[in-house]
Protein backbone atom coordinates (compact mmCIF):
# COMPACT_ATOMS: atom_id res chain seq x y z
CA UNK A 1 0.00 0.00 0.00
CA UNK A 2 2.81 2.45 0.88
CA UNK A 3 4.65 1.56 -2.34
CA UNK A 4 1.44 2.17 -4.33
CA UNK A 5 0.96 5.55 -2.63
CA UNK A 6 4.47 6.71 -3.52
CA UNK A 7 4.09 5.41 -7.08
CA UNK A 8 0.90 7.42 -7.50
CA UNK A 9 2.52 10.48 -5.91
CA UNK A 10 5.50 10.24 -8.27
CA UNK A 11 3.22 9.80 -11.26
CA UNK A 12 1.21 12.88 -10.23
CA UNK A 13 4.39 14.91 -9.77
CA UNK A 14 5.71 13.90 -13.19
CA UNK A 15 2.36 14.78 -14.74
CA UNK A 16 2.51 18.29 -13.23
CA UNK A 17 6.09 18.74 -14.44
CA UNK A 18 5.02 17.57 -17.87
CA UNK A 19 2.18 20.10 -17.91
CA UNK A 20 4.55 22.90 -16.91
CA UNK A 21 6.92 21.96 -19.72
CA UNK A 22 4.02 21.87 -22.16
CA UNK A 23 2.83 25.35 -21.14
CA UNK A 24 6.39 26.64 -21.50
CA UNK A 25 6.55 25.16 -25.00
CA UNK A 26 3.50 27.20 -25.97
CA UNK A 27 4.91 30.33 -24.28
CA UNK A 28 8.10 29.89 -26.28
CA UNK A 29 6.16 30.29 -29.53
CA UNK A 30 6.18 33.98 -28.53
CA UNK A 31 9.46 35.17 -30.02
CA UNK A 32 11.41 38.38 -30.37
CA UNK A 33 11.57 37.81 -34.11
CA UNK A 34 7.81 37.65 -34.62
CA UNK A 35 7.09 40.54 -32.23
CA UNK A 36 9.60 42.64 -34.13
CA UNK A 37 8.26 41.67 -37.55
CA UNK A 38 4.70 42.54 -36.54
CA UNK A 39 5.68 45.83 -34.93
CA UNK A 40 7.83 47.08 -37.79
CA UNK A 41 4.72 46.77 -39.96
CA UNK A 42 2.15 48.01 -37.43
CA UNK A 43 4.18 51.06 -36.40
CA UNK A 44 5.34 51.91 -39.92
CA UNK A 45 4.69 55.21 -41.69
CA UNK A 46 2.15 53.42 -43.92
CA UNK A 47 -0.27 53.41 -40.93
CA UNK A 48 0.27 57.19 -40.48
CA UNK A 49 -0.05 57.06 -36.69
CA UNK A 50 -3.42 55.21 -36.60
CA UNK A 51 -5.49 58.15 -35.39
CA UNK A 52 -9.09 57.12 -34.75
CA UNK A 53 -11.28 57.38 -37.83
CA UNK A 54 -8.44 58.04 -40.29
CA UNK A 55 -7.27 55.96 -43.23
CA UNK A 56 -4.29 54.78 -41.15
CA UNK A 57 -6.60 53.42 -38.46
CA UNK A 58 -8.64 51.61 -41.12
CA UNK A 59 -5.42 50.04 -42.41
CA UNK A 60 -4.69 48.95 -38.82
CA UNK A 61 -8.01 47.19 -38.29
CA UNK A 62 -7.72 45.44 -41.66
CA UNK A 63 -4.20 44.30 -40.69
CA UNK A 64 -5.49 42.85 -37.42
CA UNK A 65 -8.51 41.17 -38.99
CA UNK A 66 -6.32 39.60 -41.68
CA UNK A 67 -3.98 38.28 -39.01
CA UNK A 68 -6.78 36.46 -37.16
CA UNK A 69 -8.07 35.07 -40.44
CA UNK A 70 -4.62 33.67 -41.24
CA UNK A 71 -4.38 32.16 -37.77
CA UNK A 72 -7.84 30.63 -38.18
CA UNK A 73 -9.01 32.28 -34.96
CA UNK A 74 -12.75 33.02 -35.30
CA UNK A 75 -14.37 36.45 -35.01
CA UNK A 76 -16.07 37.32 -31.74
CA UNK A 77 -19.79 36.63 -31.57
CA UNK A 78 -22.02 39.55 -32.52
CA UNK A 79 -19.17 41.27 -34.38
CA UNK A 80 -19.26 42.05 -38.08
CA UNK A 81 -16.51 39.71 -39.27
CA UNK A 82 -14.20 40.72 -36.37
CA UNK A 83 -15.32 44.40 -36.31
CA UNK A 84 -17.44 46.00 -33.62
CA UNK A 85 -18.45 49.08 -35.53
CA UNK A 86 -19.33 52.30 -33.74
CA UNK A 87 -19.88 55.98 -34.33
CA UNK A 88 -18.17 58.23 -31.81
CA UNK A 89 -18.53 61.91 -31.07
CA UNK A 90 -15.01 63.31 -30.84
CA UNK A 91 -14.80 67.03 -30.09
CA UNK A 92 -18.11 67.65 -31.82
CA UNK A 93 -17.23 65.57 -34.89
CA UNK A 94 -18.86 62.29 -35.85
CA UNK A 95 -16.22 59.60 -36.36
CA UNK A 96 -16.83 56.06 -37.61
CA UNK A 97 -14.44 53.51 -36.19
CA UNK A 98 -14.28 49.92 -34.98
CA UNK A 99 -12.94 47.65 -32.29
CA UNK A 100 -11.45 44.35 -33.48
CA UNK A 101 -12.36 41.18 -31.58
CA UNK A 102 -11.47 37.50 -32.04
CA UNK A 103 -12.20 34.57 -29.74
CA UNK A 104 -10.96 31.13 -28.79
CA UNK A 105 -13.87 29.30 -27.21
CA UNK A 106 -13.43 27.52 -23.90
CA UNK A 107 -13.93 23.77 -23.81
CA UNK A 108 -15.34 23.49 -20.26
CA UNK A 109 -16.70 26.93 -19.39
CA UNK A 110 -17.44 28.43 -22.82
CA UNK A 111 -19.78 31.03 -21.34
CA UNK A 112 -17.12 32.50 -19.06
CA UNK A 113 -14.88 35.06 -20.77
CA UNK A 114 -11.51 36.63 -20.17
CA UNK A 115 -10.84 39.76 -22.22
CA UNK A 116 -7.26 40.48 -23.26
CA UNK A 117 -7.13 44.08 -24.48
CA UNK A 118 -4.86 46.71 -26.01
CA UNK A 119 -5.69 49.86 -27.93
CA UNK A 120 -5.10 49.82 -31.66
CA UNK A 121 -5.09 53.60 -32.21
CA UNK A 122 -2.46 56.28 -31.65
CA UNK A 123 -2.37 60.08 -32.05
CA UNK A 124 -1.73 60.24 -35.80
CA UNK A 125 0.16 62.87 -37.75
CA UNK A 126 0.82 66.40 -36.47
CA UNK A 127 2.72 69.25 -38.09
CA UNK A 128 3.71 66.90 -40.89
CA UNK A 129 5.30 64.37 -38.52
CA UNK A 130 4.00 60.85 -38.05
CA UNK A 131 3.64 59.60 -34.50
CA UNK A 132 4.11 55.88 -35.09
CA UNK A 133 3.17 54.73 -31.58
CA UNK A 134 5.47 51.70 -31.51
CA UNK A 135 5.36 51.45 -27.73
CA UNK A 136 1.99 53.22 -27.37
CA UNK A 137 0.38 50.88 -28.11
CA UNK A 138 1.97 48.92 -30.89
CA UNK A 139 3.74 46.89 -28.22
CA UNK A 140 0.46 45.84 -26.61
CA UNK A 141 -1.10 45.14 -29.98
CA UNK A 142 1.63 42.76 -31.16
CA UNK A 143 1.73 41.13 -27.72
CA UNK A 144 -1.93 40.16 -28.11
CA UNK A 145 -1.26 38.84 -31.60
CA UNK A 146 1.51 36.56 -30.33
CA UNK A 147 -0.50 35.42 -27.28
CA UNK A 148 -3.45 34.59 -29.52
CA UNK A 149 -1.19 32.52 -31.77
CA UNK A 150 0.19 30.64 -28.74
CA UNK A 151 -3.31 29.76 -27.51
CA UNK A 152 -4.30 28.69 -31.01
CA UNK A 153 -1.30 26.37 -31.18
CA UNK A 154 -2.29 24.92 -27.82
CA UNK A 155 -5.85 24.38 -29.03
CA UNK A 156 -4.66 22.60 -32.17
CA UNK A 157 -2.69 20.18 -29.99
CA UNK A 158 -5.70 19.41 -27.80
CA UNK A 159 -5.15 21.98 -25.06
CA UNK A 160 -7.91 24.49 -25.68
CA UNK A 161 -8.52 26.76 -22.68
CA UNK A 162 -11.32 25.88 -20.28
CA UNK A 163 -12.69 29.42 -20.48
CA UNK A 164 -13.21 31.50 -23.58
CA UNK A 165 -10.59 34.15 -24.37
CA UNK A 166 -11.55 37.33 -26.21
CA UNK A 167 -8.69 39.08 -28.00
CA UNK A 168 -9.87 42.70 -28.06
CA UNK A 169 -8.18 45.58 -29.89
CA UNK A 170 -10.03 48.75 -28.96
CA UNK A 171 -10.16 52.02 -30.84
CA UNK A 172 -10.45 55.57 -29.52
CA UNK A 173 -8.27 55.13 -26.46
CA UNK A 174 -6.32 58.29 -27.19
CA UNK A 175 -9.61 60.17 -27.48
CA UNK A 176 -10.71 59.26 -23.96
CA UNK A 177 -11.00 55.46 -23.66
CA UNK A 178 -13.91 55.65 -26.08
CA UNK A 179 -13.67 52.22 -27.73
CA UNK A 180 -13.56 50.31 -24.47
CA UNK A 181 -16.34 52.48 -23.08
CA UNK A 182 -18.44 51.58 -26.13
CA UNK A 183 -17.66 47.90 -25.57
CA UNK A 184 -18.79 47.79 -21.94
CA UNK A 185 -22.01 49.58 -22.90
CA UNK A 186 -22.53 47.30 -25.92
CA UNK A 187 -20.70 44.10 -24.92
CA UNK A 188 -20.24 41.29 -27.38
CA UNK A 189 -20.35 38.93 -24.39
CA UNK A 190 -22.23 39.48 -21.11
CA UNK A 191 -20.26 41.51 -18.58
CA UNK A 192 -21.54 39.38 -15.69
CA UNK A 193 -19.88 36.39 -17.39
CA UNK A 194 -16.64 38.28 -17.98
CA UNK A 195 -14.17 36.89 -15.45
CA UNK A 196 -11.31 39.36 -15.83
CA UNK A 197 -9.65 41.88 -18.12
CA UNK A 198 -5.90 41.89 -18.74
CA UNK A 199 -5.01 45.17 -20.44
CA UNK A 200 -1.69 45.90 -22.13
CA UNK A 201 -0.69 49.50 -22.82
CA UNK A 202 3.03 50.16 -23.46
CA UNK A 203 5.29 47.22 -22.58
CA UNK A 204 8.17 47.60 -25.04
CA UNK A 205 10.38 50.27 -23.49
CA UNK A 206 12.09 51.13 -20.19
CA UNK A 207 11.26 53.92 -17.77
CA UNK A 208 14.33 56.19 -17.65
CA UNK A 209 13.19 57.57 -14.29
CA UNK A 210 13.68 54.25 -12.51
CA UNK A 211 16.62 54.20 -10.11
CA UNK A 212 16.80 50.44 -10.54
CA UNK A 213 18.21 50.07 -14.05
CA UNK A 214 17.48 46.34 -14.29
CA UNK A 215 15.19 46.03 -17.35
CA UNK A 216 13.47 42.92 -15.97
CA UNK A 217 10.48 44.70 -14.51
CA UNK A 218 6.89 45.56 -15.34
CA UNK A 219 4.52 47.96 -13.62
CA UNK A 220 1.26 46.32 -12.56
CA UNK A 221 -1.74 48.47 -11.80
CA UNK A 222 -5.13 47.44 -10.43
CA UNK A 223 -4.45 43.76 -9.77
CA UNK A 224 -5.58 43.91 -6.12
CA UNK A 225 -8.26 46.59 -6.35
CA UNK A 226 -11.19 44.26 -7.05
CA UNK A 227 -9.76 40.79 -6.46
CA UNK A 228 -7.01 39.79 -4.06
CA UNK A 229 -7.15 36.36 -5.66
CA UNK A 230 -6.28 37.81 -9.07
CA UNK A 231 -3.30 39.61 -7.53
CA UNK A 232 -2.11 36.42 -5.82
CA UNK A 233 -2.45 34.38 -9.02
CA UNK A 234 -0.44 37.00 -10.89
CA UNK A 235 2.33 36.95 -8.28
CA UNK A 236 2.50 33.16 -8.12
CA UNK A 237 2.55 32.79 -11.90
CA UNK A 238 5.38 35.28 -12.26
CA UNK A 239 7.42 33.56 -9.53
CA UNK A 240 6.95 30.21 -11.23
CA UNK A 241 7.69 31.16 -14.82
CA UNK A 242 9.16 34.57 -15.59
CA UNK A 243 10.64 36.10 -12.41
CA UNK A 244 10.12 39.68 -13.53
CA UNK A 245 10.08 42.36 -10.85
CA UNK A 246 6.42 43.24 -10.45
CA UNK A 247 6.47 46.93 -9.53
CA UNK A 248 3.37 48.46 -7.91
CA UNK A 249 4.66 52.04 -7.77
CA UNK A 250 1.70 53.37 -9.75
CA UNK A 251 -0.90 51.18 -8.05
CA UNK A 252 -1.29 53.42 -5.01
CA UNK A 253 -4.70 55.04 -4.63
CA UNK A 254 -3.05 58.44 -4.29
CA UNK A 255 -0.71 58.03 -7.28
CA UNK A 256 -0.53 61.53 -8.80
CA UNK A 257 -0.20 60.09 -12.32
CA UNK A 258 -3.61 58.41 -11.98
CA UNK A 259 -2.60 55.73 -14.50
CA UNK A 260 -5.31 53.42 -13.09
CA UNK A 261 -7.88 55.73 -14.68
CA UNK A 262 -6.01 56.32 -17.96
CA UNK A 263 -6.20 53.11 -19.96
CA UNK A 264 -8.93 50.79 -21.18
CA UNK A 265 -9.00 48.42 -18.21
CA UNK A 266 -10.70 51.18 -16.21
CA UNK A 267 -13.96 50.78 -18.13
CA UNK A 268 -13.99 47.09 -17.16
CA UNK A 269 -13.11 47.88 -13.55
CA UNK A 270 -16.00 50.35 -13.38
CA UNK A 271 -18.22 47.38 -14.18
CA UNK A 272 -16.80 45.33 -11.30
CA UNK A 273 -14.61 43.16 -13.53
CA UNK A 274 -11.17 42.40 -12.00
CA UNK A 275 -8.33 43.88 -14.03
CA UNK A 276 -4.57 43.95 -14.42
CA UNK A 277 -2.94 46.81 -16.34
CA UNK A 278 0.55 46.01 -17.69
CA UNK A 279 2.71 49.09 -18.28
CA UNK A 280 6.39 50.01 -18.70
CA UNK A 281 6.08 53.66 -17.66
CA UNK A 282 6.45 56.77 -19.79
CA UNK A 283 9.62 57.89 -21.54
CA UNK A 284 10.97 60.79 -23.57
CA UNK A 285 9.20 59.62 -26.75
CA UNK A 286 5.73 59.32 -25.20
CA UNK A 287 3.24 60.82 -27.70
CA UNK A 288 6.08 62.04 -29.89
CA UNK A 289 7.44 61.10 -33.33
CA UNK A 290 10.36 59.33 -31.64
CA UNK A 291 8.19 56.42 -30.50
CA UNK A 292 9.49 54.14 -33.24
CA UNK A 293 10.03 50.36 -33.46
CA UNK A 294 13.83 50.59 -33.48
CA UNK A 295 13.72 51.82 -29.87
CA UNK A 296 11.79 48.83 -28.55
CA UNK A 297 13.61 46.44 -26.21
CA UNK A 298 12.53 43.20 -27.89
CA UNK A 299 13.98 40.76 -25.34
CA UNK A 300 12.03 42.42 -22.52
CA UNK A 301 8.94 42.78 -24.72
CA UNK A 302 9.04 39.02 -25.24
CA UNK A 303 9.46 38.31 -21.53
CA UNK A 304 6.62 40.63 -20.53
CA UNK A 305 4.39 39.13 -23.21
CA UNK A 306 5.17 35.64 -21.91
CA UNK A 307 4.26 36.74 -18.36
CA UNK A 308 0.86 37.86 -19.64
CA UNK A 309 0.45 34.60 -21.56
CA UNK A 310 1.20 32.52 -18.44
CA UNK A 311 -1.18 34.60 -16.30
CA UNK A 312 -3.93 34.31 -18.90
CA UNK A 313 -3.32 30.56 -19.15
CA UNK A 314 -3.78 30.17 -15.41
CA UNK A 315 -6.95 32.29 -15.33
CA UNK A 316 -8.41 30.46 -18.32
CA UNK A 317 -7.68 26.95 -17.05
CA UNK A 318 -8.32 26.98 -13.31
CA UNK A 319 -11.39 25.15 -12.03
CA UNK A 320 -13.00 28.19 -10.41
CA UNK A 321 -13.37 31.65 -11.88
CA UNK A 322 -11.39 34.33 -10.10
CA UNK A 323 -13.37 35.78 -7.20
CA UNK A 324 -14.03 39.36 -6.24
CA UNK A 325 -12.78 40.46 -2.83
Amino acid sequence: MIRLFFTLLLSFSLTLKGQDALITDFANTITEKELKEHLYVYASDYFAGRETGTKGQKIAVDFLRDYYIRQNIPPAANSEHYFQKMTLNIKGKTVDTENVAAVIEGKKFPNEYIVLSAHLDHIGTHDGQINNGADDDGSGTVAIMEIAEAFKQASLKGYAPKRSIVFMHVSGEEKGLLGSNYYVNNPLYPLDQTVANLNIDMIGRLDPKREDKDPNYIYLIGSDKLSQELHDISETTNSKYTQLKLDYTFNADDDPNRFYYRSDHYNFAKNNIPVIFYFNGTHEDYHKPGDTPDKINYPILKKRTQLIFYTLWELANRNERVQLK
